[in-house]
């Protein structure tokens, strides 16, 4: 997935909210710039997200900026936002809230957690058990949290940007399949080419503090409005049958995979629908293409599918069957 084209004039729709939105969507790119070197397809896919009312898993090695990628998401937009470390003596009432006891009227009243904000960072979401992963099941499902008894609905719009390591590395506890499949889109953060390294050594030499996003120039580029204009603009976003069709093949190609155990589901399947969706509408078309199913197909399935011991051990992974699959499955026309 790379960064949209420019929107070519013959294929955008009249101009209106839907352009204004686009625009100030495709704004948030220049301003994340400011703080992050290159992660073009990262930040692509947190817009995407935005837009498909989804959650973002971003993953990586340690020191590559993940982070501070979400930190300038929620610098560039009016929203609020908070952050949660997690760490293996976090309580899931530390993320949702617990009722507390008030002495002066003898009654308990709920003190919300930090999932109750429009953007949550889950930093470093797999260094926690579990117990304290699966708090965020309901929140991210409902969008709402139950406390003894009594649901509780979060802000609109909400969306969870959760960070980890890759699960190899000391001290972190694999997500379950269940809260994988919640995310919308898994997205790897690689390390930087040479000279986006040294891009970076520059700004930090020039004086850039990643802990002063205002220092460096980031100011809130579109709010609740433009989401809102932009998602009923994605909604309008035409899909053929031959599109959907084409979806569905790709998916159930990935539970005939005889390097899986464990294929795509129907809710896979609509996640890719919705994110080529949202991919169409940012590259300035209402319609469809089966490129756009192609751009989305990997960051919105490589955690929904399981991989067979075996073929784990001959270096098969989640992409190169993914790929595989789009290579092998007809391309309607």
């Amino acid at each position: 997935m790379s960064a949209p084209p420019p929107v070519p004039a013959e294929t955008t729709e009249p101009l209106g909210n839907g352009d204004t939105a686009r625009a100030s969507l495709e704004a948030l790119r220049s301003e994340i710039a400011k703080a992050v070197v290159g992660q073009d397809p990262a930040v692509t896919g947190l817009v995407v997200a935005l837009l498909c009312r989804g959650h973002v898993l971003l993953e990586g090695v340690p020191g590559v900026a993940k982070t501070l990628l979400v930190r300038a998401l929620a610098a560039s937009l009016e929203l609020d936002t908070k952050r949660v470390q997690f760490t293996p003596d976090l309580m899931p009432s530390d993320v949702t809230g617990s009722l507390v006891y008030d002495a002066r009227t003898a009654e308990f009243s709920f003190q919300p957690g930090p999932v109750f904000t429009n953007l949550l960072l889950a930093d470093e979401i797999n260094r926690t058990p579990p117990k304290t992963q699966s708090s965020l099941l309901e929140a991210m499902e409902e969008r709402q949290v139950t406390v003894d008894g009594t649901p509780r609905q979060l802000p609109d719009p909400f969306l969870v940007a959760a960070t980890q390591n890759p699960v190899e590395y000391e001290g972190t506890y694999p997500l379950p399949e269940a809260q994988l499949d919640r995310f919308l889109l898994k997205l790897t953060v690689p390390l930087p080419s040479r000279e986006e390294e040294i891009n970076v050594l520059n700004r930090h030499s020039d004086g850039f503090n990643p802990r002063d996003l205002k220092s460096a120039g980031i100011r809130p580029v579109a709010g609740p409005a433009d989401l809102e204009a932009a998602r009923n603009a994605v909604a309008r976003t035409k899909v053929s049958p031959e599109i959907a069709g084409y979806v569905v093949d790709i998916c159930r190609a990935t539970r005939e995979s005889p390097s899986l155990s464990l294929g795509v589901s129907p809710r896979g399947a609509t996640a890719l629908l919705s994110t080529a969706r949202a991919w169409a509408w940012l590259t300035g078309r209402d319609y469809v293409i089966p490129d756009d199913v192609k751009a989305l197909a990997l960051p919105t399935l490589r955690h929904r599918v399981q991989l067979r011991p075996e073929a784990e051990m001959e270096g098969v992974t989640p992409d190169s069957v993914i790929t595989a699959v789009l290579a092998h499955v007809p391309v309607p026309r």
